[in-house]
């Protein structure tokens, strides 16, 4: 392995020197010599080096270009990305502004920071970025466009915490849009997923809720007003509870979603909230006076339509022959000879009982005239004459 090592060190030795000679020879020709000498050299000993130059070149090219189109293509995604963002975000803030306009007075917009400093419960918090300057008081709701948030526990002069409903201290008084069940929602302390559910507890066992009804505050306590939206019912919870139902609830704002939110005021919420947020009941009267609106409509339609047909069958009547007169001329046209023979034998008939009828009234009537014309009988005495 050595000697090779060496053989190809002469090698390259031997060419160097070779190419060193042959420049020294080319630098000292006379200028035509030299441009013929290099123009040959370029059509035969160094054409394939100026194409692998020339190759190499269009790959720096193709590299440098595909890095740029990357470069162009991930800053394309990053905006894409960035517009769904401030899409999803300028509709919250839409949302956020109409519950500003239908509360109208009696509430504090804020930011709401994730996390209170509480390692333990840290995820169940809120730092909100209004305190008691705004005019918010400790155990004041707070809310969002979709519905109940949580409730405020510490109030500072320019910031408040706020737990949420996950939180193991949240408790609520609630109902059902209807007014059919009342009971209290809590969290539902399960594992996983289900961490982030409610439960409505204490509903009596007669009542048996549906899936998928609407559950609001009731305003039972004082803290919460009436008609907060707080959850949608996803079924019946078994417990060993033998005296009340508890039902599993789906809540209608979800952590990750709450970045802005309204804190009511304790006069706003004496005032109330009950036409605040639209509630399915009044969608489900407004449906169904839509549709006994549109079912009045589609009656007058039929009697209309009915009417139309009532005038067209007395059009029809009016402008055809009378249907005895139609039967009976069409049985006159439908008649066989067998039964033209029977006709004409019956008007035979007919017609010798009426001669017989004839003969009968002349004769009674010649009885009669002869009996009046006939002389009246002598009289006879009841006594004998005498012989």
């Amino acid at each position: 392995m050595a000697r090779a090592g060496q053989s190809g060190t002469r090698g390259d030795g031997i060419v160097l020197a070779v190419c060193c000679a042959l420049s020294l020879f080319a630098l000292v020709l006379p200028g035509n010599l030299r441009e013929a000498a290099a123009a040959s050299m370029r059509r035969s000993l160094v054409a394939p080096l100026v194409g692998l130059q020339k190759r190499a070149e269009l790959s720096r090219s193709a590299f440098l270009a595909h890095d740029s189109a990357m470069v162009i293509q991930d800053s394309i995604s990053l905006k894409a990305m960035s517009a769904e963002t401030l899409k999803a975000e300028n509709d919250r803030l839409r949302k956020l502004l109409g519950l500003g306009h239908a509360l109208k007075w009696g509430f504090v917009p804020a930011e709401a920071l994730h996390g209170g400093g509480r390692a333990a419960r840290e995820d169940f918090t809120l730092t909100l970025s209004q305190g008691s300057n705004a005019g918010i008081r400790p155990f004041s709701p707070v809310v969002a466009p979709e519905g109940l948030v949580g409730m405020i526990q510490t109030v500072d002069p320019t910031m408040s915490l706020a737990i949420i409903w996950p939180h193991p201290d949240f408790r609520v008084s609630a109902m059902t849009a209807d007014g059919a069940a009342f009971g209290i929602v809590q969290a539902h302390l399960g594992d996983d997923e289900q961490r982030f559910l409610l439960e409505l507890r204490g509903v009596p066992f007669r009542t048996s809720l549906e899936k998928g009804v609407l559950v609001v505050s009731s305003g039972l306590g004082g803290t919460y007003p009436r008609g907060i939206p707080i959850g949608i019912v996803l079924g019946d919870l078994q417990t060993a509870e033998g005296w009340a139902r508890t039902y599993l609830v789906r809540p209608m704002v979800l952590p990750p979603d709450i970045a802005s939110v309204m804190v009511l005021r304790p006069e706003r919420v004496a005032a109330g909230v009950q036409s605040v947020w639209s509630l399915p009941a009044s969608v489900d009267s407004a449906a169904r006076s839509v549709a006994s609106a549109g079912d009045s409509l589609a009656r007058r339609a039929a009697l209309a339509e009915v009417e139309a047909r009532r005038a067209a069958r007395a059009a029809d009547s009016a402008a055809a022959p009378a249907p005895a007169a139609t039967d009976s001329a069409r049985r006159a046209v439908e008649r066989t000879p067998a039964q033209d023979s029977a006709a004409a034998a019956a008007r035979a008939a007919a017609a010798r009982r009426r001669a017989a009828a004839r003969r009968d009234s002349l004769a009674a009537a010649a009885r009669r005239d002869s009996a009046a014309a006939a002389p009246p009988p002598p009289p006879t005495d009841s006594i004998r004459p005498p012989r």
